[in-house]
């Protein structure tokens, strides 16, 4: 708690640093040169290197469960570009109370933002006033995105860290959506976990237009192979080692071996196109 009693201010932590480097290390420490009081939460720092559209789905994915505060995403293969090729810095203002956006303008808070009721405001911070002195072309998440994050949850105005932005202009993200033609459902994986479940750009109702409940025998095909699965609630409703596909924790339809890996059964990764339809 604080010296007034009150909670202190948050910062939720994404990025593709990893951990075997010192960058999420000093990251936190910018933070807490800034803003001593503010509590840092680590989502994850294992996105894929440079893999935007993972880091914003996995943003948007834990965006629901956050408590109000700053969420600060640093994945950022631009980092540094100028000319027709560089991309802005951001800071947004979500229309859920309380919630702020510190990162790249490459679509990795997009999908985030729209969890979190749209943007109610927007500035671009690339010259920021909360900037480190001699800014780094190669690490913006030190030296730009770190502080100003660490501003914002000191108490600073989005008005005092950057100038304004029409929060219309933000880059947004495409991200595939599955559809169904004739008897077949056409998906997308969109991500793996580590546990090798494969998330599809598919939902519940997707299946009920093929006419599948719960119990339901489904054919996968993928890579000119055909692999049985069952469409259930939860992962003991198959013998260990088959194949399963049921409704994720966001709604989303996953493909799942119980005890097993369905990327490693497949042998798909994120991109991979498959098709679903009743056995």
């Amino acid at each position: 708690m604080s010296a007034h009693g009150e909670a202190p201010p948050v910062i939720t932590f994404l990025s593709d640093y990893g951990r075997s480097d010192e960058f999420v290390g000093v990251c936190h420490g910018v933070i807490a040169r800034r803003c001593p009081q503010a509590r840092v939460i680590d989502l994850t720092h294992e996105i894929p290197a440079q893999d935007v559209l993972q880091g914003a789905l996995v943003l948007a994915s834990a965006a629901p469960y956050l408590p109000a505060g700053v969420h600060l995403a640093v994945v950022d293969p631009g980092v540094g570009a100028s000319g027709p090729r560089a991309r802005l810095a951001v800071a947004v203002r979500a229309r859920e109370a309380g919630h702020a956006l510190v990162g790249p303008d490459n679509g990795l808070l997009g999908p985030a933002v729209e969890v979190l009721g749209g943007a109610a405001e927007a500035v671009d911070i690339s010259r920021s006033p909360e900037a480190l002195p001699g800014m780094s072309a190669t690490f913006h998440g030190r030296d730009l995105f770190a502080p100003v994050a660490a501003a914002l949850a000191a108490g600073a105005q989005l008005s005092q860290v950057g100038e304004p932005l029409d929060p219309g202009e933000l880059c947004r993200l495409e991200v595939s959506r599955a559809r169904v033609r004739g008897d077949v459902l056409h998906a997308r994986v969109l991500r793996s976990d580590r546990f090798g479940n494969l998330v599809l750009d598919a939902r519940a109702a997707d299946l009920s237009e093929l006419g599948a409940d719960f119990g339901a025998e489904l054919t996968v095909d993928y890579a000119g192979g055909a692999h049985l699965a069952r469409l259930v609630r939860a992962f003991a409703d198959v013998p260990q080692g088959e194949l399963l596909l049921y409704e994720d924790s966001q709604r989303l339809l996953s493909l799942a071996v119980n005890r097993g890996s369905a990327a490693q059964l497949l042998t798909a990764a994120a991109g991979a196109e498959l098709e679903v339809r009743l056995r």
